[in-house]
Formats: structure tokens, sequence, C-alpha cells
């Protein structure tokens, strides 16, 4: 997991690039607890790691994990209050990825917001 850029923005979140199953075992070993997945499945094309393979490997690591597939462009207020409640429910810390982070880091500002 040597290039994976995990960028955490509190104790308790962090935001990375897209990441494959090869690279769950050290996102376990990096402490994290759970995997929050943003980035809808083949959005970058057919070689991009799917959700059902990455998260299979998040939980052989131990790692609890959802699928939440938001589109960076299209980004509402319903994926807002969903991330919010799974930053609520799952056990930290959580890490969150997407393409390039933007996407996740732009949830987490906004589920911040909230009441």
């Amino acid at each position: 997991m040597s290039d994976v850029q995990i960028r955490p923005l509190t104790e308790q979140f962090a935001v990375a690039p897209q990441l494959s199953p090869a690279d769950m075992a050290g996102v376990a070993a990096a402490g994290y607890k759970s995997v929050i997945i943003n980035r809808p499945d083949y959005e970058g094309g057919p070689d991009q790691p799917t959700a059902a393979d990455v998260s299979e490997a998040a939980r052989q690591a131990g790692l609890e994990v959802e699928y939440q597939p938001v589109v960076g462009s299209a980004m509402t207020a319903d994926d807002v209050v969903r991330f919010a409640e799974l930053l609520r429910t799952l056990p930290g810390p959580v890490l969150a990825y997407c393409r390039t982070g933007t996407r996740c880091t732009n949830l987490f500002v906004a589920s911040q917001q909230l009441p």
C-alpha cells in the first residue's frame, strides 16, 4: 500500500483516491476500521476495481464497508445525509475513497454542516 495517498481530515476520518482489493489489508494495518466507497462502478472504465471486489477484500481484512456511489458533479442533499449517517454508525476511524478523494472530502465537509 506504499503508493496509496491517504489524506487524514480528522483523527477519525480520511480520504483516498481509487483503492483496489490489494490495498485493503494495508488500510486495516493502518488502523482504519471502515471503508466507504463513493466512486460508482465503471466510472473510470472497465479496468476500475468494482465495489464488490473491494468490499470482499475489505471484509476479509476485517473492515466494515459500505458502497455509496455518488456522481461527483451531481452530489445531492440525500447523498450528504446518507454519508453523515455512515460516519455516525460505522466504526472509526473511517477511510472513504473515490477517484481522487475530492468527492469524499466534499461529502465530509457538507455532512459536518448538518444539524
